[in-house]
């Protein structure tokens, strides 16, 4: 069944566990999302970036979420558009009557542009009963068409929260503290480390729903899967200098109140390395079903370790 955050985040945050909110661009992928969550009986958030929507096209992605949302129907399943940056695709978004949740990031503007843009965006939501997600300092890195530097981007300031939260009237916040877009989201040598005093603070301000964008852990027996038998493919560089968010972070970030976590790398990674390694292993097909069913069993199984260690039960 089809809601929207506030169906499933509060009670997350209360029980101190998170949703997670995982990308989707093709039916496979999508397949796999909802599979694992079916399996678990957990709550999930399916989103589609502004990518994804130049890709596969909203029409096409709405068609497959809504029948999983009819096939599983005991299923809380989130239909969410994750960083709505260009306003006008936040509200075709909205009218289109398909999404239950939208994110609004703009969070590139200043302090009280950020809280005008959101506010009118929240009003246009809410009065068709869909939550809104807002984003509070710019998250640095590459992902989609999300691209902030490392002098753009901006850690949340705590005592900005109350405010923001109260005069938006948003339902979630993704909030700054050190995670970043892409694959590459630390320097190499570098030790990862989430401002977690700074979670803990914001937190104590607000109940609203926290998230954690760029949250892939990005593990490295993935990373040794994808590049198994490199050499005959010839793409040993492949992110050869990913760096994740530390698993035993995420969990810390999740007890201090964070409700809601975001993958898209790691699904990226998982779903390439499964198709790298059909076609090493096995020349003789020409059928695409052959190739992308491992890719979506192998989405699947990262999904269910996903749900494991955000903690739901």
């Amino acid at each position: 069944m089809l809601v929207n955050l506030n169906k499933v985040l509060p009670r997350a945050r209360a029980h101190k566990y998170a949703v997670g909110a995982f990308n989707i661009n093709n039916l496979e992928i999508a397949q796999g999302v909802v599979a694992a969550a079916a399996k678990l009986g957990a709550p999930v958030i399916i989103q589609t970036s502004e990518g994804a929507l130049e890709y596969a096209g909203m029409e096409y992605l709405a068609a497959i979420v809504h029948i999983a949302a009819e096939t599983h129907k005991k299923l809380p399943i989130v239909f969410h558009l994750d960083h709505g940056k260009e306003e006008s695709l936040v509200e075709r978004t909205i009218k289109s009557g398909w999404y239950t949740s939208v994110m609004i990031d703009a969070s590139r503007y200043d302090f009280k542009k950020n809280i005008k843009v959101t506010r009118r965006i929240v009003e246009l939501a809410h009065a068709r009963g869909m939550s809104v997600e807002a984003e509070l300092g710019p998250i640095m890195g590459q992902e989609d068409l999300v691209n902030v530097s490392q002098k753009e981007a901006a850690f949340t300031d705590s005592e900005e929260v109350k405010r923001f939260v109260a005069e938006t009237k948003c339902d979630a916040l993704a909030v700054s503290i050190g995670t970043a877009h892409g694959a590459v989201k630390y320097v190499a040598g570098e030790q990862p480390v989430l401002d977690l005093k700074r979670l803990k603070e914001i937190a104590a301000i607000t109940k609203i729903s926290l998230v954690l964008h760029g949250a892939s852990s990005v593990p490295h027996a993935l990373i040794t899967e994808l590049h198994q038998s490199c050499s005959r493919m010839g793409d040993c560089g492949r992110v050869h200098d990913a760096i994740g968010v530390p698993e035993a972070q995420i969990k810390k970030a999740i007890a201090l109140g964070i409700s809601k976590v975001n993958v898209d790398t790691d699904i990226r990674i998982a779903f390439t390395s499964a198709v790298r390694e059909k076609l090493l292993t096995d020349s003789s097909f020409i059928d695409p079903r052959k190739l992308l069913g491992p890719a979506r069993d192998a989405v699947q199984q990262l999904i269910e370790k996903k749900i494991k260690l955000f903690g739901f039960r």
